[in-house]
């Protein structure tokens, strides 16, 4: 009997089918416009996008203006590229624009799809961009898609890492710009640390597309993306700590592979305890325990997850005497990235490379914050329906399925289950030797640098001849996947997810031109390309009669998306083809988290030595721990923008005020309001509110006042008047620090000191809010101990950095206050000297001295000048105890010149 469920989708169709239906009609109105855009000039096209966006910027919805954009966008492609749009492709347009993502199937044209939602929304002049997860598809995507943008009169840039400033602005001002999420990451957080609105890179966030949208929103939303500078340099530290690990027995820790966490047991900390005494890395009577130990309990932690949860060429590699960390999805090397909270410097000293030293945070944003700043997103990929959940709730994105322009050949085999490793890497082996008689291509799936080379041993021990992609070899990476659909090719790739490049079967025109023009310059390149055309499509023939291309994977990722990603590859366009999975009851997945469901199956259905176990039941327990590992990394990514969400309002709170301080003609009036509130709170501090005047800390104020104002006053007389109160302190205090700027911004001149407070301002903003992130992060790494007193630590955290914000902005309108008060312009003596040294130690002789006033810090008023012990006699005879000291210093005679 049919669920309610299934019969109310029989009659209904899904939501998704209801997507695609209302998307039909819009597809039947850009085709019915086909022949009316296919008799422009190219001229004409490039009128009808100046057409469309002076209607677009007038105020016309881009809703309307879609049929005739797409149309135009089609033209151009057939033109620019030879490649006439699908509906399909048109339909996953449509679905971008709507701020959906578009799941599309692996060699379904996705990079061509974004040119249409593109072009549509760069009509409002607000700039668009498109996100790919690494360089080279942001250069190729960029390269190919400009010619399409450029005959639609349409400016194209790329951005990508180490790029001068000029062509960067050039990027980020054209109407379309392709970048990778990291490069635009970066760029937003350097654009905060700028000194001028002029050296900002990035203009609108208006939208945004992004390429491999799980990858990047959801596998890199783990980690956020951090500017750091160097700190304390602790390298003998980390060396010191890392022998100990070695000595360590089981019983001293405990390791959680599911939480990745490692912790010392009691025992554990006792052994290192006395170690650390011994050799006086902890001074004697120290425990580990006190709150003095809190550094090295830290240090010593890290260096025990650096041996025992990150393990070398899985998690990180070594390369030319550096630990480079291996992106887990991707197989990827990360040039450049590096773990924080000392973790990386751990493996340095482990694998006895070089330890480079510490850094702290200048800057940081999540991905996920940093993609909501869009005002729409959409993105594609081959496999996003697995976390539908966590894109509507983070990102308010929906996903669309696109139905595949032709139908899906590719057989999906159900896994084979081994007893043990041993026995499952048998048969691969003999699998790939069965595949590889038939002249069957196949791209065999691992899932770490370390057993991608096990099996390219064991290949090569058995005579097959094959290709290994990983991390060490993505400088081959074009070639390697160009090659990889030929026949009888054995091509061995770590996590092939998100390369971004289809394998062909019978191999890659494109790559084999311009191999063969590059072995041979003077051939005729029409010719070259002929010959080619002919035997890859006498090769294609081939593979297709052998079955196409055969994805066999040796083990399963923790993530559904990454196997259905690796499967993707295979069966594309309607190609044959097939994929199966290989696995073993030691692998990590079925060892961490499968279910005792799961072995009980197995138990039942009963496996003898080298006897493969295949049931779909097995597959249905699979998928469900790997549904409970998403849905642990979910809850991991959720509450780590919850945390990042509490400072993400603080982030636009001072990169809003520094950007305000940026644009501003009237800083004097931002520099005279903190002026104004430090003077608030001294006189709040030493004149409390309902206060007599004999209880008035005069001594403090006026230290106080010189201090941060660079102001002696005579406070003490002034209190001693008659009718004086708090408000009448408050406005004379104001106005002789009103006097003071006012003498300033006439010393330097108005545009100087414009400048000067501009420059003050925001270099001082920056500093603190570097000590101030590295403040949140001691409090997000202690915080999570509050929960054993039965208080939740997110609202703690809140409480706390909201507290800790505060004080923050006190402390900056305090230094800001008394660094504009201290500043002062050179004398002609110090700018000659100045002038000498600098010219001296170019080797040039002193010019005339200069006339430009520049500012130094302006030293604190002349004390009193020293009064004898005979003017304190003579002042006893007339002054009272209580009385102000006449020396002028402000305090109490019997405090001062009085005291017996």
């Amino acid at each position: 009997m049919l669920g309610l469920g299934i019969i109310a989708k029989k009659v209904f169709g899904t939501p998704n089918d209801r997507m695609v239906k209302t998307a039909r009609p819009l597809v039947a109105k850009v085709n019915a416009l086909e022949e009316e855009f296919a008799v422009l000039s190219d001229a004409g096209l490039i009128e009808k996008t100046r057409d469309l966006q002076g209607r677009a910027q007038g105020g016309e919805s881009l809703d309307a203006l879609l049929p005739e954009a797409f149309a135009n966008c089609r033209e151009a492609a057939k033109r620019a590229l030879g490649l006439r749009a699908f509906d399909t492709q048109l339909m996953g347009g449509i679905f971008l624009h709507q701020g959906n993502i578009a799941e599309m199937k692996t060699g379904e044209g996705k990079t061509l799809v974004a040119t249409f939602p593109a072009y549509l929304n760069a009509l409002m002049g607000k700039g668009v961009h498109v996100v790919t997860v690494n360089d080279y598809l942001a250069r190729r995507d960029a390269e190919w898609m400009s010619k399409v943008y450029n005959a639609l009169g349409m400016t194209c840039g790329v951005v990508v890492p180490f790029q001068d400033n000029g062509e960067k602005k050039a990027a980020y001002a054209a109407d379309i710009t392709y970048a990778t999420n990291n490069e635009l990451g970066f760029d937003y957080l350097r654009d905060n640390m700028r000194a001028s609105v002029e050296e900002m890179m990035q203009r609108d966030h208006f939208f945004a597309i992004v390429d491999e949208v799980d990858s990047i929103l959801i596998d890199e939303a783990r980690t956020p993306l951090i500017i750091s500078g160097p700190a304390d340099d602790r390298t003998d530290l980390y060396a010191a700590l890392d022998k100990y690990i070695p000595l360590l027995t089981e019983d001293h820790y405990k390791i959680d592979e599911k939480a990745r966490s490692a912790t010392y047991t009691e025992s554990g900390n006792e052994f290192l305890e006395q170690k650390l005494q011994e050799d006086g890395v902890l001074p004697e009577g120290q425990s580990l325990y006190d709150p003095e130990s809190t550094t090295i309990v830290h240090h010593v932690t890290q260096a025990l997850r650096a041996h025992k949860i990150f393990l070398r060429d899985v998690n990180y590699m070594v390369q030319a005497d550096e630990v480079v960390l291996i992106d887990e999805h991707t197989g990827r090397a990360m040039k450049g990235r590096r773990l924080s909270d000392g973790l990386h410097q751990a493996i340095e000293a482990k694998e006895r490379v070089k330890v480079q030293p510490e850094n702290i945070t200048m800057a940081s944003v999540t991905f996920q914050n940093y993609f909501r700043l869009y005002d729409k997103l959409g993105g594609m990929t081959g496999t996003a329906t697995t976390e539908a959940e966590e894109f509507a709730d983070i990102y308010k994105l929906g996903v669309v399925e696109v139905p595949t322009n032709r139908p899906i050949q590719r057989k999906d085999e159900h896994d084979r289950v081994y007893r043990s490793e041993g026995e499952k890497y048998t048969a691969v082996i003999e699998a790939i030797k069965k595949a590889h008689e038939n002249g069957q291509p196949m791209l065999v799936g691992t899932t770490s640098i370390d057993k991608s080379e096990r099996l390219s041993a064991m290949l090569t021990a058995a005579g097959l001849k094959h290709n290994v992609l990983n991390a060490r070899q993505h400088e081959q990476e074009a070639q390697i996947v160009a090659d990889a659909g030929r026949l009888g090719a054995i091509t061995i790739a770590t996590n092939m997810a998100g390369r971004g490049t289809d394998i062909q079967l019978g191999g890659n025109v494109e790559m084999r031109v311009l191999e063969e023009l590059s072995k041979n310059p003077q051939a005729d390149p029409e010719a070259v390309r002929a010959q080619i055309e002919a035997a890859v499509a006498d090769e294609k023939q081939k593979v297709l009669e052998a079955g196409g291309l055969f994805v066999l994977a040796t083990e399963r990722h923790e993530s559904r998306r990454i196997d259905n990603q690796l499967r993707g590859r295979s069966g594309r366009q309607g190609d044959p083809g097939r994929s199966l999975f290989f696995l073993s009851l030691d692998d990590d997945l079925m060892r961490i988290f499968g279910s005792d469901k799961l072995e009980a199956v197995l138990s039942k259905l009963g496996m003898e030595e080298g006897e493969a176990i295949i049931h779909p039941w097995v597959n249905k327990s699979l998928e469900r721990a790997q549904a409970k590992v998403e849905g642990r990394n979910f809850d991991i990514r959720k509450q780590l923008l919850k945390f990042d969400d509490v400072m993400n309002d603080q982030r636009k709170a001072i990169f809003g005020q520094r950007r305000e301080i940026m644009e501003s003609e009237e800083i004097g009036e931002i520099t005279a309001d903190m002026r104004a509130q430090v003077i608030d709170d001294m006189i709040d501090t030493y004149l409390p509110p309902r206060s007599y005047a004999d209880q008035w800390d005069t001594e403090g104020l006026a230290a106080a006042a010189l201090s941060g104002l660079n102001l002696n006053l005579p406070i003490a007389d002034w209190a001693a008047e008659e009718g004086v109160d708090q408000d009448v302190m408050r406005e004379r205090i104001e106005d002789a620090a009103d006097a003071l700027a006012e003498k300033k911004r006439s010393d330097f001149g108005q545009e100087a000191m414009y400048q000067i407070e501009k420059q003050v301002l925001l270099q001082t903003i920056d500093a603190k809010w570097r000590d101030h992130l590295v403040t949140l992060e001691h409090l997000r790494s202690v915080i999570g101990f509050r929960g054993y007193a039965q208080r939740d630590p997110l609202s703690e955290y809140k409480t706390e950095s909201f507290q800790l914000f505060e004080t923050m902005l006190d402390s900056l309108r305090g230094d800001v206050t008394k660094r504009l008060a201290q500043i002062r312009p050179l004398s002609d003596e110090e700018r000659a000297q100045m002038q000498a040294q600098m010219l001296a130690a170019a080797g040039q002789a002193a010019p005339a001295v200069p006339t430009a006033p520049e500012p130094a810090p302006e030293p604190a008023p002349e004390p009193a000048p020293e009064h004898t012990a005979e003017d304190a006699a003579n002042w006893a005879e007339t002054t009272g105890r209580n009385d102000p000291c006449p020396c002028g210093s402000g305090e109490k005679f019997k405090h001062c010149h009085g005291k017996i």
